[in-house]
């Protein structure tokens, strides 16, 4: 099963932590959690505290260690294929997870929002409908900008769902018309 995934973070700099990863599956359920920082992860920047709303403070008092945040994610997507919108970053993030709870960097790999969206209308319209394709994924990402994003971990998988499911409507809706 697919799984939409999606990290907050300390900031976008190169020493950035995860402080909140969430997650939807394909059928909609999921879940989230906020990462207490390990001792070496000092990074902290305002404007990604004022886009996210999670204070370093919060963070320490309610989140979980990064060790048992690790482990659960091994063990709630053993199997399953991850998407993420920003593969670089939530990669770059899930690994230092990954790292921070004694795992290897790429025990999990993210792969684009983008590509499940692509085999999403090929797997309806099939190779044949190419151009369509890539005018139903465009329609989708251009129609999902008009919802704003959350910053919030679970509610950005969850918009990122919703775009796949677009995705899938579009095309059923062009394949109905051939």
């Amino acid at each position: 099963m697919r799984v939409f995934l999606d990290f907050e973070a300390s900031s976008l700099g190169d020493d950035s932590y995860p402080i909140e990863v969430g997650w939807v599956f394909e059928d909609g359920s999921g879940d989230s959690r906020l990462i207490a920082p390990l001792p070496a992860w000092t990074d902290w920047d305002a404007r990604a505290e004022s886009s996210h709303k999670i204070r370093r403070e919060q963070l320490v008092a309610e989140g979980q260690a990064p060790q048992a945040v690790a482990a659960h994610l091994m063990k709630v997507f053993a199997g399953h294929k991850l998407y993420a919108s920003a593969p670089s970053w939530d990669g770059k993030w899930l690994s230092v997870l990954l790292r921070g709870g004694g795992f290897p960097r790429h025990a999990l790999r993210l792969a684009d929002t983008e590509e499940a969206c692509v085999e999403a209308a090929f797997a309806v319209l099939g190779p044949q409908h190419d151009g369509a394709v890539l005018e139903i994924v465009h329609e989708a990402r251009e129609a999902a900008r008009l919802t704003p994003v959350a910053h919030r971990a679970q509610a950005d998988a969850e918009h990122e769902r919703l775009i796949w499911l677009d995705v899938t409507r579009r095309a059923e809706a062009v394949a109905a018309g051939l």
